[in-house]
């Protein structure tokens, strides 16, 4: 199905993208130091490539949809997301934005290695704009959730990628956000830990929350998601419901 037409965000858009491109410049050789750097600049030598992690996507995600974005490795997706949570700004295009934004765009993000567990909930709670009173209340919640135990009191850098990405979403989760922006989080973990994932995702949803899910998992585009795109080099390359897309992308990995 093609990328549809799109006109102007209304009172039911969460997230509305227009001609959206990301531009980088590479050099087209390697520069050993800042001196020789210095120099060619100087003198002219540097040349660059142009290369676009995204080229002239739009999108418009209705609020409380689940919506998800699928395709290989280095497709854009990542950057896509990083985009709309303000992490990164576009070379071209127009960005809207309706309500609050909490991603979890990495295992880890906002999280400090040498910090416990429970420090990090306290930094990641207050960088996400929570009163030290608030970020207390939900310990309780924050730590049944995440099942991290008394590893809560240990170092991040001690902890599996599981457990990080098990307190991550727990904290990310456990305020009601507008916008709640996740990428490959859910594919980390046992299963019984994904199924909890579906279970708080669609309690969000009940409480008019948009969530926006990258992954590489047909399963959970088809099983979670109300609509998907597809992207490939970039691009979307079709668009549809969570079943279509799944089908779409396992058809793309065939070829």
């Amino acid at each position: 199905m093609a990328e549809p037409f799109l006109t102007e965000p209304d009172d039911e858009t969460a997230v509305f993208l227009r001609d959206i491109s990301v531009e980088y410049r590479i050099p087209t050789e390697r520069i050993g130091t800042i001196k020789e750097y210095i120099i060619k600049r100087v003198t002219g030598k540097i040349h660059h490539q142009s290369f676009y992690a995204l080229k002239e996507v739009n999108l418009s995600v209705q609020r409380g949809e689940i919506f998800g974005v699928i395709g290989r490795n280095g497709a854009g997706k990542s950057t896509l997301l990083k985009v709309i949570s303000r992490v990164l700004y576009p070379t071209t295009g127009r960005v809207w934005i309706k309500g609050i934004v909490s991603p979890l765009l990495e295992l880890g993000a906002g999280f400090h290695p040498e910090l416990t567990g429970m420090e990090n909930i306290f930094l990641n709670g207050t960088l996400l704009g929570h009163s030290r009173a608030d970020i207390k209340s939900k310990i309780p919640e924050i730590l049944d959730f995440s099942e991290i135990g008394d590893f809560i009191n240990a170092p991040i850098r001690t902890y599996s990628s599981g457990m990080v990405a098990r307190l991550g979403f727990s904290v990310a989760t456990a305020w009601q956000p507008d916008i709640l922006i996740l990428d490959e989080v859910l594919s980390v973990g046992d299963t019984g830990f994904q199924k909890k994932c579906s279970i708080r995702m669609q309690q969000l949803i009940k409480g008019d929350a948009t969530v926006l899910l990258v992954t590489h998992s047909p399963t959970l585009i088809a099983e979670l998601c109300t609509k998907a795109v597809l992207m490939d080099h970039g691009r979307i390359v079709s668009s549809g419901t969570g079943a279509e897309i799944s089908a779409s992308y396992l058809k793309l990995l065939e070829g």
